[in-house]
């Protein structure tokens, strides 16, 4: 049997886990969402800055394009007459170093140093090409060494003429803005095989941290690409997740304290019977009561038993204190009356064979086992008189006699359940007139053991003589008992010495048998 303390600790046990779950859950779910949608507001910003990127980087080169085509026509004619216009582009043209005319692959012509006689792979060695270019590079002419953009534009078919744009990338790189911390570390321009990273003024590509990652973004327009080298989306969530710890921790909480009050009434002791009354999991049991002179049978106590399939065997001493702390005592009583008029064939159709039923003092108030009796038992005319069985340790002074009175008119019987155990004074019994007084076993088990207690029934006994109320001894298990309760007159005895509690189908079988071997004194199970 489960203990009440190991089931209440077992919900209590099982609302924790649930809250303490669902804050976990809650907690862990709240710091993913955050991680993603701070992964993708990363996500974004790179995108972001890198379309800009390229963006402005097109527009810084656009009008190079234009200056390319009014260059062109310049090619082929002497350099004393176009050395000044060249050098009128140049000034105009804020990222503009120097641009030079070559004619059959000789630089013959520079803004910068006039006429000249340089094969122009000399310099570049990819030039002359038949297709416009662009290519990152180191300037051999004017600041040797550093990085420079070479914008070539063909003329001819020939590949052998064109024209050249040295372009001062260092001022190209300060007029991009830089790069945009922390999604982006370095920026790189890419174009052909160089690379020259914003701010550096040297070519080359240093490898990226263990921890970076490299996102390009390509040109439509221009023969560039731009890197964006920094700390990957993911990395950088998760830099930002303890930020989120308190808003994750508020709203797990927030969970966790919903979900023990949600859980108060759906994982309780209460919700446990009221399952268990709607699924039929309650059983009644019957406990012949014996005629003390002739052992016949005069009745029955039916006793409710529970096994439940989530729980298991749980006692009445548990289940039925619980149920009148939840205030569902009254429900109860309803399903014990109810499957006792389904079974009602089975016991003697006879107005002397009496059925006793425990019934709770909430359940006499404002006269509500006055209905429910109305609506299941005699609403079946059942032919076996119906006892009622009030314990004792329950507050009984403040019932209404009058309910009392009108059941008795109705012919069901009273009886006052382990008495000598609760605090009834002699003058609300007299009041009450119980037509049963049933003896606590405490008192029974005492026969001949304990002289005090012997003697408290002696004077139990005699009460109910002087008031001439019907006694019930429960649980006479000896002989010894049997026979001193026979002599002080008790009527009626009730206990293991003649049958243990059973269910109601083995009952007629039981009673067949006791009919049959039944003679005074011979001990019965």
């Amino acid at each position: 049997m489960q203990t009440a303390q190991h089931i209440i600790r077992n919900y209590r046990r099982r609302r924790i886990t649930l809250a303490l779950s669902l804050a976990v859950l809650t907690f862990l779910a709240t710091l993913g969402v955050r991680f993603l949608t701070i992964r993708s507001v990363n996500l974004q910003r790179v995108d972001e800055y890198g379309s800009y990127a390229v963006a402005t980087m097109e527009n810084l080169l656009s009008p190079h394009d234009e200056l390319g085509l009014r260059v062109a026509p310049l090619v082929g004619k002497p350099c004393n007459a176009v050395q000044g216009e060249l050098r009128q582009y140049v000034a105009r043209a804020r990222t503009l170093r120097a641009i030079s005319l070559i004619k059959n692959g000789i630089l013959y012509c520079s803004s910068v140093f006039g006429n000249r006689a340089v094969p122009v792979n000399m310099l570049e060695p990819t030039l002359p090409s038949r297709h416009a270019s662009l290519q990152l590079s180191v300037d051999n002419s004017l600041l040797k060494g550093s990085p420079v953009l070479v914008k070539w534009t063909s003329v001819g078919d020939s590949g052998l003429d064109g024209a050249m744009q040295v372009i001062n990338i260092a001022l190209l790189t300060q007029l991009m803005s830089a790069s945009e911390m922390p999604w982006v570390v370095r920026t790189a321009l890419n174009v052909g095989d160089n690379h020259l990273v914003y701010g550096s003024n040297a070519l080359g590509f240093p490898p990226p941290g263990t921890d970076d990652k490299e996102t390009q973004f390509h040109s439509a327009r221009q023969p560039f690409s731009i890197s964006l080298i920094g700390p990957s989306a993911s990395t950088l969530a998760v830099q930002r997740l303890p930020s989120q710890v308190p808003l994750a921790l508020l709203l797990a909480l927030l969970i966790g304290y919903m979900a023990w009050q949600a859980s108060a009434s759906r994982m309780s002791f209460s919700r446990e019977i009221t399952l268990g009354i709607a699924r039929g999991e309650f059983e009644i049991w019957c406990q012949p009561l014996v005629h003390a002179q002739t052992h016949a049978c005069t009745g029955v106590e039916l006793l409710l038993r529970w096994n439940n399939p989530r729980q298991g065997w749980i006692s009445p001493d548990i289940f039925i204190p619980l149920a009148e702390q939840e205030n569902l005592i009254v429900p109860l009583t309803r399903y014990v009356i109810d499957r006792t008029i389904k079974h009602i064939d089975i016991f003697p159709a006879s107005s002397d064979f009496h059925i006793g039923i425990n019934v709770a003092a909430d359940h006499f108030r404002n006269g509500l086992i006055l209905n429910d009796l109305k609506r299941y038992w005699f609403a079946c005319r059942p032919s076996q008189r119906l006892m009622l069985e009030l314990t004792e340790r329950e507050d009984l002074q403040h019932l209404d006699p009058q309910v009392f009175r009108q059941l008795r008119a109705l012919g069901v019987r009273l009886a006052i359940d382990d008495f000598g155990t609760g605090r009834s004074s002699l003058a609300w019994l007299e009041m009450l007139k119980p037509d049963v007084l049933k003896i606590d076993k405490s008192f029974t088990a005492a026969i001949g053991t304990d002289s005090v207690n012997s003697r408290v029934i002696s004077m139990i006994i005699e009460l109910g003589q002087r008031l001439g109320i019907t006694l019930v001894a429960e649980g006479v298990e000896t002989a010894l008992q049997e026979e001193y309760l026979r002599r002080q007159q008790v009527q009626i005895l009730q206990g293991w010495l003649f049958a243990r509690p059973m269910p109601p189908g083995e009952f007629p079988a039981w009673l067949e048998r006791h009919q049959r071997l039944s003679t005074p004194g011979q001990t019965r199970v």
